[in-house]
């Protein structure tokens, strides 16, 4: 497997002036070497006691944070998912019209699939061995919807049915764009996402105009390297 896109590559780095506790860095180490293994070996090729020799530590040491193998896998996929989130709604702060911000959270999930299709696919198979990770991503997209909707943007009668069209929508294309099933991931991606705009109320013509805005780049966290944070706007 490739290396981790650059926006989430720095994913368990510290934030700005935060002093983790030593537990706490030693999770964050394991999770490191859990990277790297998967991106060498692939799921099936990930041991804890791989992951241990990569970390420089003994496999005890991995039993004392986590139990099984699953755990670990479990434990980053909602590290990813959670970060993920966190650089969209990074992006977009300062846009105040939230069909904008469903569209740009939209467009950032399926540039997973586009940009590292292997990680795509692996987040989507952990998702769905994990389903508390939608659940935890769940209240970023219900409170652009909600927003929406406020503004008059969108008009839904059911909270819960919206989000399931804009979840359902978004993990299928997702995975045909990662399985290299689209021959023009942008194109469809335009067209696709104003389908699910309509669907969410707008006009046709609104929707279109929404979705021809550029996406704003992904933030870095002060902590990562300064010629990492100066390519972001390559993302």
């Amino acid at each position: 497997m490739p290396a981790l896109p650059e926006p989430l590559a720095h994913f368990l780095l510290p934030e700005d002036g935060e002093r983790p506790l030593k537990r706490e860095r030693t999770r964050r180490q394991l999770l490191q070497a859990a990277v790297q293994v998967l991106s060498a070996r692939g799921l099936a090729g990930t041991s804890i006691q791989e992951i241990a020799r990569v970390a420089g530590m003994a496999p005890g040491t991995v039993y004392n944070h986590f139990r099984t193998r699953e755990e670990i896998f479990e434990a980053l996929a909602v590290a990813l998912s959670t970060t993920l989130n966190e650089r969209v709604v990074q992006s977009y702060q300062g846009i105040e019209d939230g069909a904008q911000r469903m569209s740009i959270g939209m467009r950032r999930f399926l540039w997973l699939g586009e940009t590292s299709p292997a990680w795509a696919l692996l987040l989507m198979q952990l998702s769905m061995a994990f389903p508390q990770v939608i659940e935890l991503i769940k209240p970023y997209s219900l409170g652009d919807l909600r927003l929406a909707r406020s503004q008059g943007r969108f008009r839904v009668a059911d909270e819960e049915a919206a989000i399931d069209m804009v979840f359902g929508t978004c993990l299928r294309a997702m995975t045909r764009i990662a399985q290299g099933e689209v021959a023009a991931p942008q194109a469809y991606v335009s067209e696709l996402l104003q389908m699910v705009l309509c669907g969410l109320g707008m006009a046709p013509a609104d929707a279109a105009e929404v979705m021809a805005r550029p996406l704003p780049p992904f933030a870095l966290p002060a902590t990562a390297a300064p010629a990492a944070r100066a390519r972001r706007r390559l993302a």
